[in-house]
């Protein structure tokens, strides 16, 4: 069974890493899920939705000229779930939510940056 675009196929994450996850598929083909397909919601840690061995569904959304396949889980999540579609919460709410995340966001910038330095200083 070859897969094609737009399909869903259960598969097993065999690779974690910091730009996503490798999935394979039942074919013995591998794809990639790339941490923006995660989830609808900001992705800091890919560990803190998958681990390894893990089996989950994903929808094939491309495979280029070399065959690489594309996949996502988060275009099979209710779209209802993403956070900027949350009627129910406050300007104030949100506006907390944002600042928090943006906090999260600069300090992992942060520490990226202090890394690089530390590491041209050996």
């Amino acid at each position: 069974m070859s897969v094609e675009v737009g399909s869903t196929v259960e598969g097993k994450v065999t690779g974690i890493t910091n730009f996503g996850a490798f999935i394979e598929l039942p074919d013995g083909d591998t794809g990639l899920v790339h941490i923006s397909e995660i989830a609808n919601t900001y992705v800091k840690d890919i560990g803190n939705f998958l681990e390894e061995g893990e089996e989950v569904k994903v929808k094939v959304i491309n495979i280029d000229n070399e065959g690489k396949i594309g996949l996502s889980i988060k275009q099979l999540q209710d779209p209802s779930d993403r956070i900027d579609h949350a009627p129910n919460k406050s300007f104030e709410e949100k506006m907390d939510e944002f600042l928090q995340q943006s906090s999260e966001r600069q300090s992992d910038v942060k520490k990226r940056f202090e890394k690089r330095g530390d590491s041209n200083r050996s």
